[in-house]
């Protein structure tokens, strides 16, 4: 039996199941930074998670950044600050966008909050059609319940959901909160995760 678990290098941890993938591993686009072993999961196509990021400019330059251990479900949308508008200006057209001189009026950060990157931490479970708005930090072992939209950041190891999402309850009491954050077992080595594996899952 191995003790070091699925290659996080592999596009298929599980080759006989189809419809989990790591996504660190056909991801392309450089804005997206994703952790070792964190999956998508969808029957249709796991390995076009990439077009579940929208609004993802380089001209603004913003990241997606996902930690490990994380689980994607299928539907769910990154929506990124691409979509953000002038709100003060005469027009929220994005001159800026198609170039050919139009750029010389590209907005500033602080004009359209395009400075905040979206965060995901680790050992984080996003359910189904769930929607992510710009700028959003989701913290370590939150899990986000089916069909919410998230604009407000989540805390550690809650549980939240609703449109719009609202925080639900704790998944832990503040001490074992506390020391799973200090611990940090995501960044422990394949084979302590393999020697762990029935508390981590208890």
């Amino acid at each position: 039996m191995s003790r070091a678990g699925p290659d996080p290098n592999s596009i298929y941890p599980n080759p006989s199941i189809k419809s989990i993938c790591y996504i660190k591993n056909v991801v392309k686009n450089p804005q997206i930074i994703i952790g070792d072993y964190t999956y998508y999961e969808d029957p249709h196509n796991p390995e076009d998670f990439e077009s579940h990021v929208v609004y993802l400019d380089p001209l603004i330059g913003d990241k997606l950044i996902i930690g490990k251990f994380c689980g994607i479900a299928q539907g769910v949308e990154f929506v990124m600050n691409g979509l953000n508008r002038r709100m003060s200006s005469v027009t929220a057209y994005p001159f800026y966008s198609m170039g050919n001189g139009w750029e010389k009026i590209s907005p500033t950060s602080s004009e359209t909050a395009l400075n905040k990157d979206t965060i995901i931490g680790n050992d984080v479970m996003i359910q189904r059609n769930v929607t992510i708005q710009p700028g959003v930090h989701i913290d370590d072992g939150a899990i986000i319940m089916a069909n919410s939209v998230v604009s407000t950041d989540i805390p550690p190891y809650w549980v939240a959901g609703g449109n719009p999402v609202r925080i639900i309850r704790k998944r832990f009491d503040d001490d074992l909160i506390k020391h799973l954050l200090e611990i940090q077992w995501w960044n422990w080595p394949a084979e302590k995760i393999f020697e762990n594996l029935d508390l981590l899952s208890n």
